[in-house]
């Protein structure tokens, strides 16, 4: 990977949807030599695929949580991945350093939704216990604009 292929790929995280013409404009090649760039780095799976974000809102997830899971004993990763998969409001996790185990993104409904998702993580095998914290505002969202 080149400066090239990185410029080409912060471009196509702004705006994955852009033509190769606007794409080759903005780094300075043609359309075809961007086409052969963004395939080359498909086929190598640096771009691993393209995706569009919605709006939480628009599925009415408006309430957002993060988590803090604390498990007894030793839980391996993969135990937890079963777990936190079965449950439809985890949007995010992952295993993290310090006394919890894992942090745990959660988005659902409303109050009484997410309250009913965080009693089911609370009964699954090996969670001890949870520690939540309700999002009131989003300051930062990067890499999902």
């Amino acid at each position: 990977m080149d400066d090239l292929d990185r410029r080409l790929i912060d471009l196509l995280r702004h705006n994955s949807r852009a033509g190769y013409g606007d794409l080759g404009d903005a780094i300075g090649l043609s359309a075809s030599a961007v086409k052969r760039r963004v395939d080359k780095l498909v086929a190598d799976r640096v771009i691993q695929g393209f995706t569009i974000q919605v709006d939480p809102a628009v599925d009415g997830l408006d309430t957002e949580a993060y988590v803090e899971l604390f498990c007894r004993g030793t839980v391996a990763p993969d135990d937890l991945r079963r777990i936190l998969s079965a449950i439809p409001e985890v949007v995010d996790a992952g295993t993290i350093t310090g006394t919890a185990d894992a942090l745990v993104h959660m988005r659902s409904r409303d109050i009484p939704s997410l309250e009913r998702a965080l009693e089911r993580l609370r009964l699954a095998p090996n969670v001890d216990h949870t520690r939540s914290a309700i999002v009131l505002s989003n300051l930062v969202r990067r890499g999902r604009d």
